[in-house]
């Protein structure tokens, strides 16, 4: 991965807007990169995001067919011939229709080539559950992927690594999945450096420290368990909140770090929680022999399809108070 440095920039800036810039640096920066999807030229992305890119590149910003299958294949063969294709799916969900273009084609490209050949392709996505969404716009399927080798895979959930994390990826010679979150695209402004180093993949974020507990979570709930760390603070538990915005490669040392300070582990994520990779940091932690006061608690969606009406989902999916109250009595037994 090349790194290069561009003149630095602090600006205030939405998780959208945030994506906008690394697109465009990555444009800028990168001849060979393709920028393209449905919609995502002329009417600048379902959601607004790669907004104005078009008219600034032109035709290295274009707008395909709805077919998830072609996206991908083609990005596939462009990256095989140096292009660096930066393609968006509108939802998670609907990359399943090219599961074939990505878990055999896409993930096998240096393997099947004897390492002659790579595919640098990059796939920006979004998915979560949001008011009214329904059963095929709201799974979170990112243990899917990570269970393919050869495929990175993040979830940004602040502006800056949104923009980071970005930017990263399409430096990278592995193919990267990029999930975000269609909740965070409009939230508030923060102040996001731009221009900066290209970072390594990798690494963890401690977004809250404490002595009690790990708390081990990704994408857009890591804002509630920074909430619920908090009403545990209340409650006289001191919780350290653990964020992993690249799962694959997954920060192991960080966290095993942290879980043999605290001795307790409960990971957290919007999947459900069967199959989730909250299995797998499990696992992880487990298997590096770290001295546990307690069998390691998961969080996350119970295995049910979830329903379109907000009401019903805010019944199911984890909340502040849940997580709360959830670890509290764990941590009491």
């Amino acid at each position: 991965m090349s790194e290069t440095v561009t003149a630095t920039a602090v600006k205030n800036l939405t998780y959208g807007e945030a994506i906008n810039a690394a697109l465009r640096r990555c444009l800028d920066e990168q001849p060979e990169v393709l920028l393209y999807g449905e919609d995502v030229a002329k009417p600048g992305g379902v959601f607004g995001i790669t907004r104005r890119l078009h008219k600034e590149f032109g035709e290295r910003v274009f707008d395909t067919p709805i077919s998830e299958s072609a996206i991908l294949g083609s990005a596939v063969g462009a990256a095989m011939l140096g292009r660096r294709p930066i393609v968006e799916i509108m939802w998670i969900d609907f990359s399943l229709v090219a599961l074939d273009q990505i878990v055999n084609q896409l993930a096998n490209v240096r393997y099947v080539s004897r390492g002659e050949a790579s595919a640098p392709v990059v796939i920006r996505t979004q998915q979560g559950s949001a008011p009214g969404a329904c059963a095929q716009h709201s799974q979170n399927l990112e243990a899917f992927f990570l269970h393919v080798p050869g495929i990175r895979v993040c979830m940004p959930t602040t502006a800056q690594d949104a923009y980071d994390l970005l930017v990263a990826a399409s430096r990278s010679d592995d193919p990267v999945l990029v999930i975000e979150n269609r909740t965070l695209y409009g939230g508030e402004k923060s102040e996001v450096t731009l221009g900066g180093p290209v970072e390594p993949l990798g690494g963890a974020r401690l977004r809250r420290a404490g002595t009690d507990v790990t708390v081990v979570t990704w994408g857009a709930i890591t804002a509630k368990a920074l909430d619920a760390a908090e009403r545990l603070h209340q409650q006289g538990i001191d919780a350290e909140v653990i964020e992993t915005p690249w799962l694959n490669p997954f920060p192991d040392a960080d966290v095993i770090a942290s879980v043999q300070k605290t001795g307790s582990l409960a990971v957290l994520h919007e999947a459900n929680v069967t199959g989730g990779f909250g299995a797998e940091v499990v696992a992880r932690v487990t298997g590096a022999g770290v001295a546990l006061k307690r069998p390691p608690l998961r969080l996350g969606a119970p295995d049910t399809r979830l329903p379109s009406a907000p009401s019903l989902v805010s019944g199911l999916l984890p909340s502040p108070e849940t997580i709360t109250q959830t670890i509290a009595d764990w941590l009491a037994d």
